[in-house]
């Protein structure tokens, strides 16, 4: 089977057989953590029961395909045979931004909602952005209006575009399977029509990719799962953070994205960025933690979040001596680790 048969029928199983929609996590009860999680035990990988594609993998897992082709760089996108192990994402940093509305962090195709009314649970969906001519704008704005089945009137510059490629358009793409919008979209409060929508059959593998004119696209599941649960005034923030670092359970983890296409940070640049992160987490002006983990999440850039640096919380204080107790106390044990001020968050810390 050739690649492009292989891509078709990838296709045709999704609409035929559907995917799993979208991944709701749970936050951690531990205040100022800011990891999600989705496998505790650590297993996040999934056993190949037929031949298929990594595209029909990351459909299965609502997942792009950057994403799942960062986590499996020596596999063959196109073709994974029976009885091969495909590796998933476990956890997530969240972004750094209010943990309300919608937040699109652009640099891991990754959308999070936090659903009103249901606190301590976020809903996270793959998605594509602009392509290097076509950015997504960032900043903060809101859902000022939602379609369902919407028309598509694609602006002179983009019927240009596709005239100029052989593929002239149509003045109106009605509703339809081949409308790029898919069945929903909710429109931003931005100049230019900026969307947030599902996609049509033809650009399904498009998840997970700088592949639009700049609107934000979906699966068609999950742009409805969206469409259904996000009341209009909904604050959106669009990010661009490919290096992210957030607390579980008193350990710091760092994940970090490789350069979206047209960019190029630079490996002394993104440990610089890097280290302010850090220092701003534990509040240290020299933090001591496991370089050799750093160095490796900004080599790999797989999106996987790495611990690098553990925090040891205070110890319980001792109960008061009874009274008369002639005991002394004891003067001669040192500190477990030397304090980090009275800044620091909940202890003391010890690298990894």
């Amino acid at each position: 089977m050739n690649i492009f048969a292989r891509l078709i029928f990838s296709i045709a199983s999704l609409f035929i057989g559907g995917y799993a929609g979208a991944t709701t996590y749970q936050l951690s009860q531990n205040p100022g953590d800011t990891v999600l999680e989705l496998y505790p035990n650590g297993d996040a990988t999934t056993n190949i029961t037929q031949d298929e594609t990594l595209l029909d993998v990351a459909l299965r897992y609502t997942l792009g395909q950057t994403e799942i082709i960062k986590l499996n760089p020596k596999m063959d996108r196109w073709l994974i045979k029976k009885g091969q192990v495909v590796r998933l994402p476990n956890r997530r940093v969240l972004p750094d931004t209010p943990h309300n509305g919608i937040t699109l962090n652009i640099s891991e195709f990754r959308m999070y909602y936090y659903p009103p009314g249901q606190k301590g649970e976020v809903m996270s969906f793959a998605h594509g952005i602009g392509r290097q001519d076509w950015k997504t704008p960032l900043g903060k704005t809101a859902v000022i209006r939602k379609v369902k089945d919407p028309a598509w009137h694609p602006p002179e510059s983009i019927r240009k575009e596709h005239a100029a490629n052989g593929d002239p358009l149509p003045v109106i793409v009605p509703p339809g399977p081949h409308n790029p919008l898919g069945t929903r979209a909710l429109y931003l409060d931005l100049p230019g029509e900026y969307r947030i929508h599902g996609t049509d059959v033809d650009k399904i593998y498009g998840i997970g990719m700088q592949i639009t004119h700049g609107c934000v696209r979906m699966y068609p599941e999950d742009v409805e799962t969206l469409y259904d649960v996000v009341p209009l005034g909904t604050p959106v923030y669009i990010v661009k953070q490919p290096i992210k670092v957030g607390w579980l359970d008193n350990m710091l983890y760092i994940e970090a994205h490789p350069d979206l296409e047209g960019e190029e940070m630079g490996q002394q640049q993104r440990y610089a960025v890097a280290l302010q992160l850090i220092q701003k987490a534990t509040k240290e002006e020299m933090p001591e933690f496991d370089q050799k983990a750093l160095n490796q999440a900004l080599k790999d850039l797989d999106g996987e979040p790495v611990a690098i640096y553990e925090r040891v919380p205070l110890m319980e204080p001792q109960e008061a001596a009874p009274s008369g107790d002639e005991s002394i106390p004891n003067t001669t044990n040192p500190d477990p680790a030397p304090s980090t001020g009275a800044g620091s968050p909940g202890g003391y810390y010890r690298g990894t």
